[in-house]
């Protein structure tokens, strides 16, 4: 049979030198001021960019938004409950709620309403 062996090989390296470096201090330390912080070309796209889509947002928002709806008033005809009021008026709304609604918008403490009263009816 034959064998294999292996001899590690020594390579001998200079050592490096080791030397200490003086830093200066107290009064003889120079100041540098600190560097100013630039803005890159990409940075100023990132910005600019960013500045337009808030500006088109806002836009769009205040341009697609209606004018709100002024509440409308009305007179309380003989006969009338508040209950035919709120049905009649806030369509698509559940009478309780619309009850509530309307006695919170004209400082009602009670469903009691008099012939000739004029009620604000909320607009939803």
């Amino acid at each position: 049979m034959t064998a294999l062996t292996a001899t590690p090989i020594r390579i001998d390296v200079p050592a490096r030198s080791r030397h200490l470096v003086s830093m200066p201090t107290g009064d003889a330390v120079v100041a540098r001021p600190t560097p100013r912080t630039r803005l890159t070309r990409r940075g100023r796209l990132a910005i600019t960019t960013s500045v337009l889509a808030a500006a088109s947002i806002a836009g769009a928002t205040f341009a697609f938004a209606g004018p709100a709806a002024a509440p409308q008033e009305i007179t309380v005809e003989p006969g009338q409950t508040l209950s035919q009021i709120a049905s009649s008026e806030l369509v698509g709304v559940p009478t309780a709620e619309a009850v509530a609604d309307i006695q919170v918008a004209n400082g009602l403490s009670t469903t009691y309403i008099h012939a000739g009263q004029t009620l604000t009816i909320p607009t939803r």
